[in-house]
């Protein structure tokens, strides 16, 4: 099993599947294709039904149910696409056999180190045989492990009929990374009753609270004029900008907060004299204090916006997900069953707040509740990201035993 996963793994994350959210189309890259047509024929390969792929990328697949109980169908997913924030193209996984503890040179020429110093949780690896990066671009563990998880967890079931259980749905979705994993999900044509995420983190992570989410775009626009002859003419949009960025409280920022407190977030300024564009992210758990959020970004704006124009400042805020608690906890049975699956394989399982996005945010909105389980990466979207090929065989049991439960409790 360690193998085969490891394979699957390491194959998937050498697809460029880097999404750009520049792009309009579904999927916004080549890539996601490449590797979802890829998944098709393996689903084929191991003797998955109803297997398809439509135009946009999504694909699913059945596992039939091999037993007389009316048990409620589940569902497995995972996200085809790689985050923006460092390049995924030319990945070229790194095994590290049987771990020592010690500092891993990523790559000598660069002189790029993953160390123990500022990553100290690698201690807890030990042992492991870990898959990094060669030290410039990100894995693509995020979320090509939990792909890798569900395909080798199909295949076990498939090769194991004497393991029970009900019918099970799979899916791979695009466009995860930049907010539209499931705007193109057919949750009908899914047909499942609940369905598990393969997207989160360490060991043991069980997560069904997502923030509630916005994003938030600041056009600025001013006049440029030759620095020789600016008095009293120039109105510098990158200074205006900066100001406005400053009214924000400095210490809700992503860089200050954890749990349960939320933030604000730059994500990227561009600008000049002449025309200044700030990018934001807004989160928060509690709904109240979300919509607090957006009021006070926008009470900011309306103050440039009178000393500058209408036509000068132009915000553009969007929701992009809710907090998935809510619908969840009707059905907190699925979470329990995740949890008992954890502790019947001795994983200690760790329920927290996703401070992050899941499809499953989104999901859960659109009728199908969806909790997030780990997948065993650390690190995820930069140069010093890792997963422990171990940590994936204990996510593809995880799945198995779901699996188990679901038919044993029906």
């Amino acid at each position: 099993m360690k193998q085969e996963v490891m394979t699957r793994f390491i194959s998937y994350a050498e697809i460029d599947t880097q999404s750009n959210e520049d792009n309009d189309t579904c999927p916004s890259t080549p890539g996601q294709m490449e590797l979802a047509h890829k998944l098709v024929e393996e689903l084929k390969e191991i003797g998955m039904q109803e297997v398809t792929v439509d135009e946009h990328g999504y694909v699913m697949a059945t596992l039939p149910s091999n037993t007389d109980k009316e048990v409620p169908t589940i569902g497995f997913l995972a996200h085809l696409d790689t985050a923006t924030d460092l390049t995924g193209a030319n990945v070229k996984p790194q095994v590290v056999e049987n771990y020592d503890g010690s500092d891993i040179v990523l790559n000598k020429d660069l002189n790029v180190v993953l160390s123990t110093k500022s990553f100290p949780e690698l201690a807890e690896y030990k042992g492991h045989t870990l898959i990094t990066t060669d030290g410039t671009t990100l894995l693509g563990a995020d979320d090509k492990a939990g792909i890798a998880e569900i395909m080798t967890a199909m295949n076990y079931l498939l090769q194991h009929p004497e393991i029970k259980h009900g019918k099970i749905r799979v899916a791979f979705t695009p466009d995860e990374e930049i907010g539209r994993g499931p705007h193109k999900f057919d949750v009908a044509a899914f047909n499942a009753s609940y369905a598990y995420t393969m997207d989160g983190g360490p060991l043991g992570e069980l997560e069904y609270e997502s923030f509630n989410a916005a994003a938030a775009k600041i056009t600025v626009n001013g006049v440029n004029v030759h620095p020789g002859t600016a008095k009293g003419k120039m109105i510098h949009s990158s200074k205006i900008a900066m100001a406005l960025h400053l009214r924000l409280p400095a210490g809700e920022a992503p860089e200050f907060t954890e749990g349960y407190e939320g933030f604000y977030h730059l994500i990227s300024i561009q600008g000049s004299a002449e025309q200044s564009k700030l990018h934001y992210i807004i989160r928060d758990f509690d709904r109240h204090q979300f919509e607090a959020r957006k009021a006070h970004l926008t009470s900011i704006v309306d103050e440039f916006k009178s000393t500058y124009g209408d036509e000068n400042v132009i915000l553009e805020i969007k929701d992009q997900y809710y907090n998935m608690r809510e619908k969840i906890e009707p059905v907190r049975q699925i979470v329990d069953i995740a949890h008992e699956a954890m502790v019947n394989l001795d994983i200690k399982p760790i329920i927290r707040p996703i401070r992050g996005g899941t499809d499953g945010s989104q999901l859960s909105y659109m009728g199908l509740p969806t909790p997030n389980i780990f997948a065993g990466g650390e690190n995820f979207h930069g140069k010093f990201e890792y997963v422990s090929a171990d940590n994936m065989v204990k996510a593809v049991q995880v799945i198995v035993e779901i699996a188990k439960l679901f038919e044993q409790k029906a």
